[in-house]
């Protein structure tokens, strides 16, 4: 058999200012949330949510990593894509140039202008292979220093490489690494072989001075070599170009998505939350006239 509890005049009051500090704590709850715009301030407002955020910012984060990555890369290769595509042009121009040289220069004049051009075209060339891009020449891999190519030291007007062929990689997405630089050899010919594109371009100028038409013809096959060298160069920087594009693309909507999703999770429906406030404000001011009319003042109350 079940004895009833025994409600007193304590008991009431007890059990209705609880009601009351509760019916407060939600209003106060609701108006944070209206404050500060989000759902979550704390992890006991929703231990879940709470670890999903920390989850998805922690993957917004990296996101936020991989885009800028990116964005360093296709600076890298686009300014290495300007400068190769300028050297292909310039070589275009060599090319005419020599052929000029073995049809129709016939006097030490015409060759001497011929030959100082080139010369000049070699000195523009030089500069162009020592662009930097952040203070580092693009074409020297991983050098310290602040050329990819220099004049020799020896006197003999020779170009050497001072860069090294140690490669630079940005990691642009989740296992996704790809390479942004291309070394000097790579896009103008190893260094003292026969298409190694200063030294045929300083044969060249010294061909068309001496005259010599058959050591002409075979330097201008070798510039033709140099130039398709050249030309592979640009074409491997170019689809690498697109993949890091590709995958910053990739990043950006990703990224859009995952901070769609923390909102979900941690941003108040603003509209919602000030609809349950009024709510929760009539609700309070109703159980305070209940209380009232419930707790009667005795005459205690009126003695205080």
């Amino acid at each position: 058999m079940t004895i009833p509890s025994r409600t007193t005049e304590t008991s009431m009051t007890t059990k209705a200012l609880g009601d009351l500090q509760r019916s407060l704590a939600r209003g106060q709850k609701l108006q944070t949330q209206i404050s500060s715009g989000k759902l979550l301030s704390r992890p006991s407002d929703s231990p879940t949510g709470t670890v999903t955020s920390l989850q998805l910012r922690g993957e917004v984060r990296a996101t936020q990593q991989y885009a800028r990555n990116a964005d360093d890369g296709l600076g890298w290769l686009g300014t290495i894509q300007d400068k190769l595509g300028d050297a292909s042009s310039t070589i275009i121009r060599v090319r005419d140039l020599t052929v000029q040289a073995l049809n129709s220069a016939n006097n030490d004049q015409s060759r001497e202008a011929l030959a100082v051009e080139i010369d000049n075209i070699r000195q523009s060339m030089l500069s162009e292979a020592n662009t930097k891009y952040l203070n580092r020449p693009v074409f020297g891999g991983s050098t310290p220093g602040s050329v990819a190519y220099a004049d020799a030291t020896d006197g003999s007007g020779d170009i050497v490489f001072a860069g090294n062929k140690n490669q630079t990689t940005r990691t642009v997405g989740a296992n996704a690494q790809v390479r942004i630089e291309i070394s000097g050899p790579e896009a103008f010919g190893e260094p003292g072989t026969d298409t190694e594109l200063f030294g045929v371009l300083k044969k060249l100028s010294a061909d068309i001075r001496s005259g010599d038409s058959a050591s002409l013809d075979q330097s201008l096959q070798n510039l033709d070599s140099a130039h398709d060298l050249l030309k592979s160069a640009l074409s491997d920087v170019g689809a690498r170009y697109n993949r890091i594009e590709q995958m910053k693309q990739s990043a950006d909507d990703h990224l859009l998505s995952v901070t769609s999703q923390l909102s979900d999770i941690e941003d108040v429906d603003l509209p919602k939350a000030i609809m349950e406030l009024q709510i929760q404000q009539t609700s309070y001011q109703a159980a305070l006239a209940a209380t009232a009319k419930v707790i009667q003042p005795s005459l205690i109350d009126f003695l205080r």
